[in-house]
């Protein structure tokens, strides 16, 4: 974990709540041993595109969608239990500042944790900030490539080494990471952007 300036802690009041179906999907999703996949969920198209992605990859065998919320702030709950004992979780980042996996990387163990910057596949619409100034079928089809893109770069048994590349710029990180990435080849290093 990289080391945490107090200036940029987040606090949040703890709560006694729980969501129900939360807890019905995250005991579920252990006894199946399914991988989380998580996103950005930022208000651009970039996070629009990443969260639709991460819905197709979540809807796949073996996958299912985790909430970063609970992970964050309920983490007793089922849903953040499951997401720390998974054997990997799978973040789809909206661009290259990967804000959910700088915060999540210091949540779940980096060696368990496979990021794709979502903007590195598709190279669009890096001047349009409102989603619904791209039409809803091109966002579906611009998710529904990424989605197909991550599955392939899953797939690939190389991936794991290529994970943790985008961290691998962090000064606090770099040292840690950089062999694992000195490990990947180009092809599977393309998931980190």
């Amino acid at each position: 974990m990289c080391s945490v300036d107090p200036k940029r802690a987040v606090i949040f009041n703890p709560t006694n709540g729980s969501c129900p179906i939360g807890e019905i999907t995250g005991k579920k999703n252990i006894i199946e041993s399914k991988i989380p996949v998580i996103s950005c969920e930022g208000a651009c198209i970039r996070g629009e595109i990443a969260r639709l992605a991460a819905n197709n990859v979540s809807k796949e065998p073996g996958y299912g969608r985790g909430c970063h919320g609970e992970l964050i702030t309920v983490p007793e709950s089922a849903i953040a239990q499951w997401m720390q004992s998974a054997e990997k979780v799978v973040l789809i980042d909206g661009c290259f500042l990967r804000c959910h996996g700088r915060i999540i990387e210091n949540i779940i163990d980096k060696e368990k944790l496979i990021q794709f910057d979502a903007l590195s596949h598709y190279k669009r619409y890096t001047d349009i900030f409102d989603y619904e100034d791209v039409p809803e079928a091109e966002r579906k089809e611009v998710a529904k490539s990424v989605s197909g893109w991550v599955l392939e770069n899953l797939n690939n048994t190389a991936v794991a080494s290529a994970s943790s590349c985008a961290a691998a710029s962090e000064p606090s990180c770099a040292q840690a990471i950089a062999p694992a990435c000195a490990q990947a080849d180009a092809k599977s290093a393309g998931c980190c952007g």
